[in-house]
């Protein structure tokens, strides 16, 4: 297994001008000192809403492929929104879920997703694609994959506990919000 931000970084390599929809907490901090871009929003509260965010911009921009990077704790707290995602069934959503089976911005005490596998979840929800991965060969190969296909697709990456040392998102949230509204449009 790999790290978030090892994850983060194989992901963010294979984009290009898709709008990123990043998990509050340090997939946002570690995001945002891997690859920093105006197609990147960064979560700097609101935990467990990156995917109803992510949903919102896929429906308005459905020429686009929309990718929500994702935390297990997260997922479980806005698990509703897998259901709306596989009800809307919006062909350009990619949401990669990043499971270390710990809430690891909040000092790792343990989620549910060690019980409830929340790519299972996705699947009865609707989703059309469904992968689950622990290598990072595997989440390159599957993940472009995903780029190339209709969705909604769900990728669940296994990642260890370990978090960089990396610094706070040092732009406010309303210069976040605006510069990712000019980059999509």
């Amino acid at each position: 297994m790999q790290s978030r931000a090892r994850a983060i970084q194989a992901l963010l390599d294979l984009v290009s001008d898709q709008p990123v929809i990043i998990c509050n907490g340090f997939a946002s901090r570690e995001a945002f000192k891997v690859k920093d871009r105006p197609e990147n929003f960064y979560m700097t509260g609101s935990m467990g809403m990156a995917a109803a965010i992510g949903l919102g911009v896929a429906l308005n921009k459905p020429q686009k492929k929309v990718v929500v990077l994702d935390g297990d704790g997260n997922v479980l707290m806005g698990l509703g929104t897998l259901a709306t995602v596989g009800a809307l069934k919006p062909k350009n959503f990619i949401h990669v879920v990043l499971d270390n089976e710990v809430y690891g911005s909040g000092g790792n005490q343990p989620s549910y997703s060690r019980v409830v596998k929340l790519d299972q979840v996705a699947k009865a929800a609707g989703y059309v694609n469904v992968e689950r991965v622990r290598e990072r060969e595997d989440l390159v190969y599957e993940f472009k994959d995903m780029l190339g296909k209709d969705g909604p697709s769900l990728l669940l990456v296994k990642i260890t506990e370990q978090v960089e040392d990396v610094p706070w998102v040092s732009l406010p949230p309303a210069q976040i919000a605006e510069r990712f509204r000019k980059a999509i449009e």
